[in-house]
């Protein structure tokens, strides 16, 4: 085996506990009809929902750079691997016993995780990404891939490679409305600032024409420094609801989800916000559904199915489904 296969063995382990817990949680209860069929479809939205966390990074440091940051889920495990020691920190002085602690602790560990990961993000784009702004995509591309396993490293490294259990303060119903609701308020937040902000103005100049929008005066490495921490503070939070949902985080859990991330965004349009969210759902309920309707010596190939709806995709619309075809610029 060599060294990559623990962390991809980690990631997929990830996976399958979360698709596993989601498409079998009323495995049990396979006659009770359209009930059961509504339970594996919000569960398959709460998966998805977090591959769309990911997958609004992935989208919007490929629509300004066209880079895409293979680091991105190295980001989401940052933010659960944060979240879970504010919760350590704050969990017994605040004794989880009431309404008002859960929730503080709740809003305390996003924030600072997602607020972490951000910054996270922003030193890396000036370290790793910036000093190739002019080179070939294949320096940039392999530079991300190095950077994706240096962090999964120093995490081993900073917090061990054993896995982290997230304290189980949350009905089942109250996961899956936080997951939920949560990716509501960041995807309308996030056209917010792109549709009607300065910065979003100029996100969307950058991303038309990199030289041009310079030439105009805007500072093109301050944009492209708040698209890594906009796109890393939502993976931070997205991070944060994986382990409040599925209650386990680990040095190596992004690389699996970061990878079904970047195949949603594929499919959802890469470049497009809506897109994202969209693909992220879709590959979620698929994931689930599989699990939970088709024979148990089948849902081992729910991973394949994500990569044939991908293939798919690519041949019959390869711009995805919410994006725009664009000509060269010439």
């Amino acid at each position: 085996m060599n060294g990559l296969s623990s962390p991809l063995m980690w990631g997929m382990d990830a996976l399958a506990d979360a698709a596993g817990a989601a498409g079998a949680a009323a495995g049990s209860e396979s006659s009770g009809g359209g009930i059961y069929v509504l339970d594996q479809l919000l569960n398959g939205l709460s998966v998805g929902s977090i591959y769309a966390f990911i997958a609004l990074g992935y989208t919007m440091v490929y629509g300004i750079i066209k880079l895409i940051n293979f680091a991105h889920g190295e980001f989401f495990m940052v933010g659960s691997m944060v979240g879970y020691f504010i919760f350590e920190a704050v969990g017994p002085t605040l004794g989880m016993g009431t309404g008002g602690s859960v929730v503080f602790a709740i809003l305390m560990s996003m924030i600072t995780a997602a607020i972490a990961t951000g910054v996270l993000a922003v030193i890396i784009e000036r370290l790793a990404y910036r000093p190739l702004q002019n080179a070939s995509r294949i320096a940039a591309l392999l530079t991300a891939l190095g950077v994706s396993i240096l962090l999964q490293n120093l995490a081993a490294r900073l917090f061990t490679a054993e896995q982290k259990g997230y304290p189980d303060i949350l009905p089942p119903a109250w996961k899956q409305i936080i997951v939920i609701g949560s990716l509501v308020i960041a995807f309308a937040t996030l056209m917010l600032i792109v549709k009607r902000t300065e910065l979003g103005r100029a996100m969307r100049a950058v991303s038309y024409n990199f030289e041009t929008a310079r030439l105009m005066g805007i500072e093109a490495g301050r944009v492209i420094a708040w698209t890594f921490f906009i796109g890393a503070f939502c993976a931070g939070i997205g991070g944060v609801i994986w382990g409040l949902r599925y209650g386990n985080a680990n040095p190596y859990m992004g690389a699996m989800p970061g990878l079904k991330a970047f195949i949603a965004a594929v499919i959802g349009g890469i470049g497009s916000l809506p897109g994202a969210v969209l693909g992220g759902l879709m590959l979620g309920v698929l994931e689930v559904l599989i699990v939970a309707f088709l024979p148990s010596e089948y849902t081992g190939y729910k991973d394949v199915v994500a990569f044939l709806a991908l293939i798919a995709i690519l041949t019959l619309k390869p711009q995805g489904l919410l994006g725009r075809f664009e000509g060269q610029k010439v």
